[in-house]
């Protein structure tokens, strides 16, 4: 359903709520002229997008939010802000860089979180965390909803639709207000965009509006009505509200007609109220003013935010201990068996990915039967890995605990906005007023003929990203009890590795004969796999390649009397050195393997973090690691291309014996 509000004028408004709307908007448009002047005097960073000639289009959905709803907003997000809460002094600070702001100053003018408000500077990547938000209230049976505001130049990414999908088919509680002015930017939408832009949500089911912002009560009308029936019906709906930004996208990139934007100021509803009520606005113009020059100046006498020093990692002392593994059971059938307590044992436990639910359970039968066990927290998704990680990241800013299966490690690349832009930023860009307990696993690797787009090691790419945890599961040491202590103190996004190789391997045990495994005392142990001689060589490797390494290990002892221990650590990153140190001060040579391509992976890193951590000692250090080139479909093509047995052990006894 289309409903097209026309203008229609402002003679029918109560005179009540007309005043306390213009006022309103008068205060927004103060507050981003203000800001233009600021940067003229060289007192912001950066730049600042401002919503001058929008206003109307926050103020009609603020007029009608309860205290449980919620807004999301993207880089022009200063008039929804103060639409919602009529902050001008924590805004102020924040977008000067105070410690006084909503965010300590640390998010700026595009990344904000106050009042029930969060914003984010990346086109379209809020929509699926907002409606992540509103599933958490539909699971909570709240009469709450979520608002998530968007711009046209949005609507060319593809996480919009993703999201439109998935809130259509779940019926979430999700107004997507598009504010239409026509520019992506400095580009018009006639040249970006095809077809009818209200036609688009209409395909997925969703009811359809459409207003404007140079009507203000009609408008408000129209957002109450859109809003009551969300709010009674419990499913999304979509507002197209056309609009025009009078100034700049930015401070002053604007290279529109002159003429366009002069018929704009005229028909302008601010400039209108000014022209029929010239006492009545001046009176509104100059509150406005008044509050936003105390806001500057309150501002003005905090301190510019900062940033604590970089702890730097001390060593530590070690303990390592010889814990006994059950070996009955495959690495598989334990996580399986973790998933199933943390859903039996946490409420706010939550799983959703791709092919997950019964009877299928997942492409390699990890979450089997858990659907039917749980069937309103373990949902079949759409094939949206954006929108899978993006709505895991809503819930879990919500206090719930979600886990994301990515079908293969491969599609992570199709999350990666989600992870590095938005779950991995939140808890830092918002001054610790959010956190994401948020788990994403994923079975990566080879070894199992699936070829170019299956089979990669693409963990490094996601190494290094502040505010994240990575893990790599294997199989000397019991997945279940690792994800148990995940589940119980995560406090930031994790990334679960878990190689599909490693799915059928029996847990526990050791290699070989003369060696035994112990592990680090700690939530996440590190593994060793040693002997009672002075080790030879130290190889280091994580998840799959320990199996290729213990096969290795086992050759070089038998054939070239080469004693080698092996060092696995399961986090990845941030990534403790200590225990590797240790080893390494002992054999004075050290080979790490990863799956992965060699260039700036986790063998660069720890060769570079091992040399700074030991003042330059004499060791002798090699990377090994897949052949330069996609992963071939071809079986023994494949085996070649990767690290192996026979490739491990021809490293180990090169660097050996070339003393």
């Amino acid at each position: 359903m289309i409903v097209d509000v026309r203008a229609t004028g402002l003679s029918t408004a109560r005179r009540d709520d007309r005043s306390a709307l213009f006022a309103r908007a008068f205060l927004i448009r103060a507050f981003e002229q203000r800001l233009l002047k600021l940067f003229a005097e060289d007192k912001l960073f950066g730049t600042v997008h401002t919503c001058i000639g929008q206003e109307f289009s926050g103020i009609a959905v603020a007029a009608h939010l309860e205290p449980g709803d919620r807004i999301f907003s993207n880089h022009r997000c200063h008039g929804h802000y103060l639409a919602r809460t009529g902050d001008a002094d924590g805004l102020m600070a924040e977008i000067m860089g105070r410690t006084s702001g909503i965010c300590g100053g640390r998010g700026g003018s595009q990344h904000i979180c106050a009042g029930g408000v969060f914003s984010n500077g990346i086109q379209g990547g809020i929509m699926p965390v907002a409606a992540g938000l509103a599933l958490a209230q539909q699971l909570a049976a709240t009469r709450s909803i979520v608002v998530a505001f968007i711009g046209d130049g949005t609507l060319g990414e593809g996480v919009l639709y993703e999201t439109l999908n998935l809130v259509s088919k779940w019926k979430i509680p999700l107004v997507t207000v598009l504010e239409n002015n026509g520019y992506s930017q400095s580009t018009s939408s006639a040249q970006t965009l095809a077809g009818d832009i209200i036609l688009r949500p209409e395909s997925f089911g969703l009811r359809a509006y459409r207003g404007n912002t140079w009507d203000p009560e009609a408008l408000v009308s129209l957002v109450g009505d859109v809003i009551g029936r969300v709010r009674d019906e419990r499913s999304p709906a979509f507002v197209c509200i056309d609009t025009y930004r009078l100034m700049a996208h930015s401070r002053g990139d604007d290279d529109r007609p002159e003429s366009e934007r002069r018929h704009h100021w005229e028909i302008d509803p601010l400039s209108r109220f000014a022209a029929d009520h010239p006492d009545e606005a001046a009176s509104m113009q100059s509150a406005a003013e008044t509050e936003v020059s105390r806001a500057v100046d309150k501002a003005l006498a905090a301190e510019f935010s900062s940033i604590p020093p970089h702890e730097i990692p001390c060593s530590r002392e070690l303990i390592w201990q010889r814990t006994v593994i059950d070996g009955q059971e495959r690495v598989g059938a334990r996580i399986y068996k973790s998933l199933r307590a943390h859903l039996e044992n946490d409420t706010r436990a939550f799983l959703l990915g791709e092919d997950i639910e019964a009877p299928y359970g997942g492409a390699f039968k990890i979450t089997r039967e858990l659907s039917s066990l749980f069937p309103t927290r373990v949902r079949n998704t759409p094939v949206s890995e954006a929108a899978i990680v993006g709505v895991a990241t809503g819930l879990a800013m919500a206090g719930f605990h979600p886990v994301c299966e990515i079908m293969f490690g491969d599609f992570l690349a199709l999350a990666a906005d989600q992870i590095i832009n938005h779950a991995a930023k939140f808890q830092w860009i918002y001054n610790g007023q959010v956190q994401v307990p948020l788990v994403i696993r994923t079975p990566m690797g080879g070894r199992r003929g699936y070829g170019p787009t299956h089979s990669q090691s693409l963990e490094k790419h996601f190494l290094g990203i502040p505010g994240t945890r990575v893990l790599a599961l294997h199989h000397r040491y019991d997945p279940c009890l690792v994800y148990q202590r995940v589940f119980a103190t995560i406090d930031r996004p994790t990334i679960v590795i878990e190689n599909k190789a490693l799915y059928g391997e029996t847990i526990g045990g050791c290699p070989s004969a003369g060696f035994w495994c112990e592990h680090t005392v700690e939530d996440v142990p590190t593994t060793r796999i040693r002997s009672a001689a002075t080790p030879d060589i130290t190889v280091v490797c994580y998840g799959g390649m320990l199996v290729e390494a213990e096969k290795a290990l086992e050759r070089l002892f038998d054939e070239q009397e080469i004693v080698a221990e092996i060092v696995c650590p399961q986090q990845i990153y941030p990534l403790a050195i200590d225990p590797i140190l240790e080893s390494l001060k002992a054999s004075r040579r050290l080979l790490v393997v990863e799956e992965g391509q060699i260039f700036c992976g986790f063998g660069a890193e720890l060769v570079a973090a091992i040399y700074e951590a030991s003042d330059g000692m004499p060791f002798q250090m090699r990377r090994h690691a897949a052949a330069p080139h996609p992963i071939p479909a071809s079986r023994p093509a494949e085996t070649e291309s990767l690290p192996n047995r026979d490739s491990i052990f021809r490293e180990c006894v090169r660097m050996v014996t070339s003393d």
